[in-house]
């Protein structure tokens, strides 16, 4: 990750965009967050009622700073949706963690406080923290990792209503019990590295991993092969194709597709984290 940065221009200006779900599951720490927020700060409060006002909203910031009140799903539709209007570089993304654990383990790998206040006082006093973005060529976004293929069975993402109420609000608030395990099938997968060739289609692989590494503009990838092998590789731009295959891009499944190239964004998009963190 590159070094810390002030959050800049608009840092007393905010945007807090708050996920309706987020209300739901946790409206105590939401009002706590509003508070914080507002008691430190010129703050705008959005009540998104759905995605489309979410987007309409972020769009419109201005100079406001965004802050997202929510989970896992909320933070990447703010970083796909700046990275496709080409303004990911120019913004510093908060987020205030409210939501079922499962539901933000992405948020807490990349350093993101827990608990509304601790969250709400790093967004007022924290530091911009930029960090490495896979970005695919269909334009999509990966701030964590990449695995190919995604576990099965994999319906796919719901992407509409709402992510279908986030699940359900999270399954009723308690995680969905894992599902019985059993035995994985081979995948023929051929990987490019840089354009070298890391594994054929002759030979099966049980998954492949891909995640930036956060700074310098690399990522690490990792071949399970199906003969009980590993293989490492470090690149700028992996390519994958293959029989059809679905892979899970942080906590989103998507394909089935033939072929896919990720290219990592080095310092692409900045989140605001505790100085400690940085």
């Amino acid at each position: 990750m590159s070094a810390a940065e002030p959050p800049g221009d608009g840092d007393h200006q905010l945007l807090v965009l708050i996920d309706p779900l987020a209300r739901r599951y946790d409206g105590e720490s939401v009002r706590i967050a509003k508070d914080v927020l507002s008691a430190g700060a010129h703050a705008k409060i959005c009540f998104a009622d759905g995605p489309d006002e979410f987007a309409r909203a972020l769009s419109r910031r201005g100079s406001r700073r965004p802050v997202v009140v929510g989970d896992d799903h909320a933070l990447l539709r703010a970083v796909s949706q700046l990275h496709r209007e080409r303004e990911l570089s120019d913004s510093a993304l908060s987020l205030i963690p409210v939501g079922a654990d499962h539901s933000l383990e992405l948020s807490y790998a990349l350093g993101v406080p827990r608990g509304a206040v601790a969250a709400a006082r790093t967004v007022l006093d924290g530091t911009v923290r930029r960090m490495d973005l896979l970005v695919d060529d269909s334009d999509g976004v990966v701030l964590g990792e990449l695995r190919i293929p995604a576990a099965r069975p994999s319906p796919g993402p719901p992407h509409t209503v709402w992510d279908t109420c986030r699940t359900l609000v999270a399954s009723l608030v308690r995680p969905a019990p894992p599902s019985p395990a059993g035995p994985s099938r081979p995948h023929r997968l051929r990987v490019e590295a840089d354009g070298v060739l890391l594994n054929d289609l002759d030979r099966p692989v049980e998954g492949v991993a891909v995640t930036a590494q956060g700074d310098g503009g690399l990522a690490d990838v990792v071949i399970h092969t199906a003969a009980g092998e590993t293989h490492t590789a470090e690149a700028k731009a992996v390519t994958i194709s293959g029989p059809d295959f679905r892979y899970r891009a942080d906590i989103q499944v998507a394909g089935p597709v033939r072929t896919r190239t990720w290219t990592v964004r080095a310092g692409a998009w900045g989140l605001v984290l505790p100085a400690a963190h940085v």
